[in-house]
């Protein structure tokens, strides 16, 4: 059977679109004075399981961060739709986080964000009614990422926040992808060819996505190759990023580099084979998850490092007037 002509497909504005998640329904990152309240009650949590691994993970990220070693986070769709984002951008911001790694989805709800303000169709009523996935400038910008990504050697993710920033999208404050392009840290997409909304559009070139998220491996590989005492976040994917992690950490033992003192972290909502597997027992020395919702879970992190980190400030005494 002969490949199907998609070239009759029928789009729509991204903008007229119906969407579920708006940037006014993200979440706002506690400063470290509006997170101390977060401190004192994370010390009341009881000494045990899931709550000391919750004070460890915070621990682990403000030694990371004060040592100078690499802390790199891996995003799965959820968790940007669902309001995350803001918080991995200020990580960025503070310099904490030194590296992104998103899948598919994860990059098409943050484009989306950044260019519409809002992200997240109706799958059921889009798919009945033939317009699932059929948002015109989303497929755009990935044509144009993937290609760009490719013929510069510059990648998927690097290419995708240029093209945000060349379209002056109208809420690129809300996007992970352009806080990691204007920090110039890594920003790797990940895809699974067939697997995103974009895949279906006829300009979207398969081999562009295919070299452009190949050189964003190999970038990441190299991200990897620092991770020794330092630590890697698996937030909210499944599948992808775990296998896409693990095929990495064994490029970087191939290559002879050290990772001991890697410290991985698993927040999902439920345990999965993979995650637990390929991020928490084989690649690490330690391994903690954090199951839950990841609008719950993250902000509290987020406050927890930020609460942390105001208390370790040391302030410089004020000199007495000869």
């Amino acid at each position: 059977m002969k490949p199907l002509d998609l070239n009759g497909l029928k789009t729509y504005e991204l903008r007229s679109r119906p969407s579920k998640v708006f940037v006014e329904d993200l979440g706002r990152p506690a400063s470290p004075e509006t997170a101390a309240g977060v401190g004192d009650w994370l010390d009341t949590l009881p000494r045990q399981l899931a709550a000391n691994d919750l004070r460890k993970v915070r621990d682990h990220l403000c030694r990371a961060r004060d040592d100078g070693r690499t802390i790199a986070a891996a995003i799965g769709g959820h968790v940007i739709k669902t309001g995350c984002g803001p918080y991995l951008i200020d990580w960025i911001q503070q310099g904490l986080l030194k590296s992104v790694s998103l899948n598919g989805a994860a990059a098409i709800h943050d484009f989306e964000l950044a260019f519409a303000g809002k992200t997240s169709e109706d799958v059921g009523a889009q798919l009945k009614a033939g317009k699932f996935g059929m948002a015109r400038e989303t497929a755009d910008a990935f044509a144009v990422a993937a290609l760009a990504g490719a013929q510069n050697e510059t990648g998927l993710g690097a290419a995708l926040g240029a093209y945000i920033e060349a379209q002056r999208c109208p809420y690129s404050e809300s996007s992970v992808v352009y806080a990691a392009h204007h920090a110039g840290i890594p920003c790797t997409v990940h895809v699974a060819i067939g697997a995103d909304i974009v895949h279906m559009h006829p300009h979207v070139s398969g081999a562009g996505l295919g070299e452009a998220s190949l050189i964003d491996f190999r970038r990441l590989c190299a991200v990897v190759t620092t991770l020794a005492h330092g630590v890697w976040l698996n937030l909210g994917s499944a599948v992808m990023l775990p296998e896409v992690f693990l095929k990495a950490v064994s490029v970087a033992h191939n290559l002879g580099h050290n990772l001991d003192g890697l410290v991985a972290v698993n927040l999902d909502k439920e345990s999965r084979y993979r995650s637990t597997m390929n991020v928490l027992n084989r690649p690490s020395s330690e391994g903690y998850e954090l199951t839950g919702h990841h609008e719950v879970l993250l902000p509290l992190l987020h406050a927890a490092v930020a609460c942390k980190a105001a208390a370790t400030t040391v302030v410089a005494p004020i000199a007495k007037a000869a």
